[in-house]
């Protein structure tokens, strides 16, 4: 029987500038050159990462790229045997999906400029599959005013970038996090998408370390599904799994693999989200491998075939660990076993 290789494994390059001192944070930003290098570098049993998501931030990669160093970046995935898949649109910079006109221009500008970039990326067939991932840059608090009305803000705005991508062959995922007003619950979410009304364009990325705490009901106690004195057992987790996935599912378009402590956190302005946790960190409440399931299969239990690539997410990790070439070998480990789980053969 032959190997599988699909989905496609991707590693994200964001760790390497969210939480560092581009974005605030005390360390070091890491180079995309470096993040490259690392994974490419990467490799188990002859395995190697296909391929990286993106994030059009500075240093990384500038929003405003012109067509020749769209073409130089190119060149340099390809060399490194890369391929590109999902782009980030660093909305949260440029406005907000249910603020004043401006304010949503702005955000919508931003999706523009975003899929702008990942067009020529395809064009330059270094892009074979991959979305651009959205989310409201709206905080919990601000929708919590006036949720009716948010809400339609919200899907006018994204309607409005869906048209765009549409027209552009592109499509938008928008990710499940529990700090995204709007998108801050599993019901709430799915109610943003179908006010949205464009499946199959504007869609929903599932991260496994940020749509399982749906289940817990952060930030919308109300939406919550296992019981409050839940200790992650695995009737009760598996339940709520499964009620949250099947309804979510449809909707999803781009999935990334990730590790979670359970907990939810915020600092400063910003609301409670998740943590990421390396793949091996005795604290991590997900079975990496099992879970991953819920979401790339169907309700009778068969592989969907949805996601031609998944992608690893872990930001929020130290520079010694990022820096650790052994922490990108393990991450590719546990990718690896995610596809021969769930994947399937060309």
């Amino acid at each position: 029987m032959p190997a599988n290789n699909f989905p496609k494994l991707h590693n994200a390059m964001w760790p390497g500038l969210v939480g560092k001192k581009c974005m605030g944070g005390t360390e070091s930003d890491i180079a995309l050159d470096t993040m490259l290098d690392l994974t490419a570098k990467a490799e188990v049993d002859g395995v190697k990462f296909d391929g990286v998501d993106l994030f059009l931030n500075d240093p990384h990669i500038n929003i405003d790229l012109s067509d020749d160093a769209i073409k130089a970046l190119a060149s340099k995935i390809q060399a490194k045997g890369l391929v590109v898949g999902s782009i980030v649109a660093p909305v949260w910079f440029f406005g907000t999906a249910m603020g004043d006109a401006a304010k949503r221009a702005g955000w919508v500008d931003c999706v523009r400029k975003t899929i702008r970039v990942a067009k020529k990326l395809r064009e330059l067939g270094v892009r074979p599959y991959g979305a651009v991932r959205i989310d409201s840059a709206s905080g919990v608090t601000d929708w919590d005013k006036d949720p009716k009305g948010n809400t339609a803000l919200i899907a006018q705005t994204f309607r409005e970038a869906g048209k765009i991508a549409k027209d552009n062959g592109e499509t938008l995922a928008a990710e499940g996090e529990i700090c995204w007003g709007g998108m801050h619950s599993w019901r709430y979410m799915i109610e943003t998408l179908e006010a949205v009304g464009m499946p199959g364009t504007v869609g929903f990325q599932a991260d496994m370390s940020h749509t399982h705490l749906y289940i817990l009901g952060a930030n919308a106690e109300q939406h919550r599904i296992v019981p409050a004195e839940f200790h992650w057992e695995p009737g009760a987790f598996h339940d709520a799994m499964t009620e949250m996935t099947n309804a979510l599912r449809p909707w999803t378009i781009d999935f990334h693999v990730a590790q979670n402590d359970g907990t939810a956190y915020g600092t400063g302005s910003h609301e409670k989200t998740g943590k990421h946790c390396r793949i091996g960190d005795p604290k991590g409440k997900l079975n990496v491998t099992r879970d991953a399931g819920y979401w790339l299969r169907d309700e009778k239990g068969a592989v969907t075939k949805k996601m031609k690539h998944i992608c690893w997410d872990g930001c929020m990790f130290s520079n010694e660990v990022m820096l650790n070439q052994q922490t990108w070998n393990d991450i590719l480990s546990g990718m690896i076993s995610v596809r021969e789980n769930h994947g399937w053969s060309a």
